[in-house]
């Protein structure tokens, strides 16, 4: 194949591969982070103890019980408080990661079993350790706080086979999508004409292709939190959002880190490679005397 053809395709295959890199990310942290139910709940613990989340928590639980209990208006400042003070507690973040596998499980157990109704999580597990710790505690009016098996929406009908559709073609693509970045890397490396330029290639495209991920994710942040209706929320869906990207923010700066040591590594060992290579000649030596033709230079 002629070394032109061979650089055509090699620089063909290494820029779909690039393209690839921050796509295959994208999917592979969905499906193997999102999705996980045991992951969700880890990267989700220790929100528990951010103080916007725990804020923004206290005020809507507040407000609930408020509006169930029927308490009078002095009373209500001191429910708030009741309710701020608990998110202090152990059984707070006890609650809290049993609320979010809750809810985990019921929107995972949607998107997989082809179910189109609307999604609802009973909190009554949630709400009945919510009482019998505020009981023990004696909290004031704790003892009547309603139990009940409420179903809250978490996800509405329409928007399921949407979601739904989405959520499918991420988890395939989630192990189809790097394996095939690597594999077309791997063969555009290997089809051109100059292997490290190749290599140096795919390593700034891969640089590359973590950098424009990052730099979605910063952008994602923004648009999601500038779509909140109520700004006194954004602290906390900041919070939030941070914890549940961390992982992508990970991953997509070590592409940045290898990409660029990698190309690094190959310019140099090119560069200083030829040096270590290339010998000055410092005179042409004169030819050695033949001993054989000596005894005849003597008898001339």
């Amino acid at each position: 194949m002629p070394s032109r053809l061979r650089n055509a395709l090699s620089a063909v295959l290494i820029a779909v591969a690039c393209l690839l890199v921050p796509f295959g990310a994208l999917a592979a942290w969905v499906a193997y982070g999102l999705a996980d139910t045991g992951r969700y709940v880890t990267t989700m613990a220790p929100l528990a103890a951010d103080p916007d989340v725990r804020e923004v928590i206290a005020d809507t639980v507040g407000a609930g019980i408020v509006r169930e209990v029927d308490v009078g208006g002095p009373m209500r400042p001191f429910v708030r408080d009741a309710v701020r003070s608990f998110t202090r507690t152990e059984a707070f973040r006890t609650a809290w990661d049993a609320g979010n596998r809750a809810v985990h499980d019921a929107v995972l157990r949607a998107l997989r079993d082809g179910d189109d109704r609307e999604v609802t999580v009973d909190l009554a597990p949630v709400a009945a350790e919510v009482k019998h710790r505020l009981t023990e505690d004696r909290v004031p009016l704790a003892h009547r706080i309603p139990v009940r098996h409420t179903e809250v929406a978490v996800l509405a009908a329409e928007d399921l086979a949407r979601l739904r559709k989405g959520f499918h073609v991420l988890d395939v693509a989630g192990f189809w999508l790097p394996v095939t970045a690597a594999v077309l890397a791997v063969i555009g490396i290997a089809v051109a004409a100059c292997r490290r330029r190749a290599v140096t290639a795919t390593a700034l495209g891969t640089a590359l292709g973590g950098a424009l991920l990052a730099l979605a994710v910063a952008v994602g942040r923004r648009l999601t939190l500038a779509d909140l209706p109520d700004p006194a929320h954004r602290p906390a869906a900041g919070a939030i959002y941070d914890a549940l990207t961390a992982t992508l923010r990970t991953v997509s700066w070590s592409l940045v880190a290898v990409g660029l040591t990698v190309a690094l590594v190959c310019l140099f060992t090119g560069r200083y490679g030829r040096l270590l290579r290339w010998r000055p000649r410092r005179g042409s030596a004169a030819p050695s005397a033949d001993p054989a033709q000596e005894p005849t230079r003597a008898r001339a």
